[in-house]
């Protein structure tokens, strides 16, 4: 039988190894996986490299992660956002890496991971710094840049139903880039805030199949 089900925060996080590359879901304050996160901190793993859309916001979630100096490197869209002071305090005095991608091309990259390509090329950075070091090739007249595939150790996602198998759906914006995360990355861990039965969701409603999910925890619709 199968059943992705782990009963507690700290089993779900249970393994993460130091070094570890983290696709943690968010954008902005929805979708965020802060449990799961914070259930890291807990947990201990350290020099994590952190693929988000944000930097973190305010004292948790994320920016806690930041805060315990566990986080060397971030991947992000948006690293200064409203409330976004704990990451400005590190990268100020030096103490963490930046990686600034556009979100488009964020979300592409963990898409060619997932699918076993080895990247792709965009015009989005195209006379940039974002371009400086990246080969660079005319295609049909226009000037691209290689982007390459951006995998994860482990995928932190946030769901607003899952079945025992691991079926996922999500509210509005907070699916934002989980379905990506979930397939790019090596092991996938999820916090549902609600668990149904097997046949309750809708096949044609499910957006991530249990297929790329290896762990579950329920934490309620208030986490």
């Amino acid at each position: 039988m199968i059943d992705k089900r782990i009963p507690t925060l700290e089993e779900a996080v249970a393994g993460i190894e130091d070094g570890s590359t983290i696709l943690a879901a968010g954008f902005g304050a929805a979708g965020v996986p802060t449990q799961l996160i914070h259930a890291l901190l807990d947990q201990g793993a350290r020099d994590l490299t952190v693929v988000s859309n944000n930097a973190g916001s305010g004292r948790d979630g994320l920016a806690a992660l930041i805060a315990a100096g566990r986080v060397k490197r971030i991947v992000c869209s948006y690293p200064r956002t409203s409330g976004s002071v704990v990451f400005e305090e590190f990268y100020a005095r030096g103490e963490i890496e930046l990686e600034l991608v556009p979100q488009g091309t964020m979300s592409e990259r963990m898409r060619c991971a997932a699918a076993g390509l080895g990247g792709f090329y965009s015009p989005v950075s195209v006379g940039t710094k974002l371009a400086e070091g990246k080969e660079v090739r005319e295609i049909d007249g226009r000037i691209y840049v290689l982007e390459m595939p951006l995998q994860g150790d482990v995928a932190l996602i946030h769901a607003a139903k899952a079945d025992r198998w691991g079926n996922l759906t999500y509210t509005l914006s907070s699916r934002n880039f989980a379905p990506d995360m979930a397939m790019a990355a090596r092991l996938t861990i999820v916090q549902t805030e609600e668990m149904v039965e097997l046949g309750d969701l809708d096949p044609d409603h499910i957006v991530t199949p249990g297929i790329f999910v290896d762990r579950l925890v329920h934490v309620g619709k208030n986490a």
